[in-house]
Order: structure tokens, then sequence, then C-alpha cells
């Protein structure tokens, strides 16, 4: 019986002293001489890609975003001082004010002027880019889209980069004629974090009134600028 039992006896103080790494291998019972395959470990679910959050969550109400002293400035006798809101699907994302007046306080200088503030704002999308990255390129639509004036025939396009206004700005000058009157415009295009801000002022001298000064509209093109992009950060504090 000792002899029998001799042989198993030996083998398994031997595996006694040999590291456990190495039981598992090598030192098995005889009830266990197959190794048995390690079973598959679960796969972690990918992560669903993300975009940093936009900087502005809302816009401001647009036809507030411009001071009226500034409006009676630029447009004066104005047919509505506090503006026209232009009907949109979701003023939250989109919104437009529009102010237009024909002064005629001198029968032989008779000035029309016209102003059009509009805004676009742009959320974080994972798979568009960031607010800001999609505003910049929206900006850029715009400004290519201002030097044909909407398709109005604008001759004399100029378009240049101008410093503090927002993040980044764009002044595009254009001239057009409509009902026999030479219309100078003044187009803005800025962007200020996930928002982008265009301002169109147009203004022209009716029945052989002198042009008004291209230098003077834009100049008050980017003073609107100014103001609605204080307008945005201000509705976002």
């Amino acid at each position: 019986m000792h002899r029998r039992t001799a042989p198993r006896l030996a083998r398994i103080l031997a595996c006694a002293a040999v590291p456990v790494m190495l039981v598992a291998t090598g030192c098995s019972s005889d009830g266990d001489s197959g190794s048995k395959k390690e079973s598959a470990k679960p796969t972690a679910p990918t992560a669903a890609p993300t975009a940093k959050a936009a900087k502005y969550a809302k816009l401001p109400e647009v036809c507030k975003t411009v001071d009226e002293k500034t409006i009676e400035k630029l447009v004066p006798k104005a047919e509505k001082k506090e503006g026209k809101a232009l009907n949109t699907s979701d003023t939250n994302d989109t919104a437009s004010c529009f102010w237009s007046g024909l002064n005629d306080a001198d029968v032989k200088d008779l000035q029309f002027r016209s102003l059009t503030v509009s805004l676009k704002r742009f959320a974080a999308d994972p798979t568009l880019g960031s607010g800001e990255k999609r505003a910049e390129a929206f900006a850029g639509q715009q400004v290519t889209k201002a030097t044909t004036q909407d398709g109005a025939n604008a001759k004399d396009a100029k378009t240049e980069k101008v410093d503090g206004i927002g993040d980044s700005a764009s002044v595009v000058s254009t001239e057009t004629k409509k009902d026999d009157n030479d219309f100078k415009n003044q187009t803005v295009v800025t962007r200020t974090a996930n928002v982008v801000v265009t301002v169109k002022y147009s203004g022209a001298g009716y029945e052989g009134a002198k042009s008004p000064n291209a230098d003077d509209m834009k100049n008050g093109a980017q003073d609107v600028a100014k103001e609605v992009v204080g307008a945005v950060a201000k509705a976002n504090q």
C-alpha cells in the first residue's frame, strides 16, 4: 500500500515547494491534466465623440442690441427707432432686426439709410465641431456673400480685416444701383466666440442728392458691430 501511494505523496510535496504561479501549470491534480482556456474579457464600450461646450448659450433681443442714439445718428428719421424684428424659427439661434428711414429735412438733400443687424449662434456638435469652429466657417461665408450684396449686382467690392471687434472681423464695401439711385454699402462680419454678427449699413442720396461718404458709413457700421458684440456678452453674464 505504501508503495502505491509513495509517488503521489512525493509529487504533492514537490509541488508545495514551487511558486504559486507554477502550481497552476505544472502541478495540476490527476483529475485536471488539461489546461483551461481563459474566457474572453468584455470589451469596454467606446466613448461617443464630444465637443467643447460653446461659450454663449443664448442671443440677446436683437432689436435692443443697438442704442437708440446710435440709430438716430445713423438712420435719421427712422420709421421705427425700436427697429423691426424679422421673422425666424428660433430666436435663440438666429435673429435679425431692420431699421430704415428717409431724412427729408432738406428737400434738396434727401438721404436714405438702412441698417440690418443679424445674429447667428452655433452650438457645439460632436460631428461638426465646436461652436467657435462652426461660427468661424459661417463668418467666412457671410463675407463672401457680402461681396455680391446678396446678388444685387454689387461692384467695386473691397474686403479688409479690422481689429478691435470681437475675435475677428472683416468689412466689405460695395456699391449698388437701385431705382436710379447709387447706394454705398458697408457690411461688417464679426465673430465673437460662437456667435456671428453681421451688420449691413446702406445709404443713398435721392433725387440727385450727394451720395453718402463711404468712410463715414464704414465707421458707423463698425460702431454698431461693437455695440452688438457687447450686447451678446452682456446677455450671457
